[in-house]
């Protein structure tokens, strides 16, 4: 079984770094479209994608934003931290078949209210960036190490 630990607001630093990474595939775009209801061609048609200026469907972009989620949740600030927000710019498609990498830098934190700012930057497998931004969260008090839930089945019909 896979553990899932957090690193606490006491624990963090400035300058503090950590990534998480993600293959892009089919099955991604198709459940992100069902579940933001965001039905873009760009994204799911093959022969509309052909005409833009992407040449191919790409990914949504709040897909990315999410793979930024999904890295502060699991891996800094961890398990019990609160997202509070983001800033993001989307600086290159992602394709189907991309594996994409979101690092995390921790850029300042707030005593008072134990909240972490952190610089995201998601590359491709190439080192291409694909988007830039800043994320700020409410990071935990509490050490936290727990059994990593597993992803739900879901088929897309």
């Amino acid at each position: 079984m896979t553990t899932l630990e957090n690193v606490t607001f006491d624990e963090i630093s400035i300058g503090q770094s950590a990534s998480y990474t993600k293959p892009v595939t089919e099955k991604d775009i198709l459940l992100f479209a069902a579940v933001s209801g965001d039905v873009n061609p760009v994204h799911l048609d093959a022969e509309f994608a052909a005409s833009t200026m992407f040449g191919e469907r790409i990914a949504h972009g709040m897909f990315t934003g999410a793979l930024v989620s999904a890295a502060l949740a699991l891996e800094l600030p961890g398990p019990g931290c609160i997202y509070l927000g983001q800033n993001l710019s989307f600086r290159a498609p992602v394709l189907i078949g991309d594996t994409i990498t979101v690092n995390l830098e921790v850029t300042a934190k707030r005593d008072d209210r134990k909240y972490v700012t952190l610089k995201c930057v998601a590359v491709n497998q190439h080192g291409k960036k694909v988007a830039t931004g800043e994320a700020n969260v409410i990071a935990p008090t509490e050490k936290l190490v727990i059994t990593a839930p597993q992803l739900p089945e879901v088929t897309v019909g």
